[in-house]
């Protein structure tokens, strides 16, 4: 897997891979993590084009996703807590 780009944003970590003929876009936030992936064929202009699908109203759908991501994990630890 190959490091292709690093995108600064405030609340997360996002960055973009190649491997095996796909696209591998990474976002992190504290120990979660969402991965996507989507085939080098199926984007035009390279990584330049993974930057357009990255819009903000993607992103801000993924931000909301690790609250609930995070909120379902909170809820689950609390039912067994060690």
């Amino acid at each position: 897997m190959r490091t292709l780009a690093e995108l600064p944003h405030p609340d997360c970590k996002i960055t973009i891979f190649s491997m095996n003929q796909k696209f591998i876009i990474k976002f992190e936030q504290g120990s979660l993590e969402q991965t996507y992936k989507i085939s080098e064929l199926d984007v035009t202009g390279g990584v330049n084009g993974v930057f357009q699908i990255l819009d903000d109203e993607f992103i801000e759908k993924t931000l909301n996703q690790f609250r609930e991501m995070m909120s379902n994990f909170k809820e689950t630890y609390s039912r067994h807590e060690y």
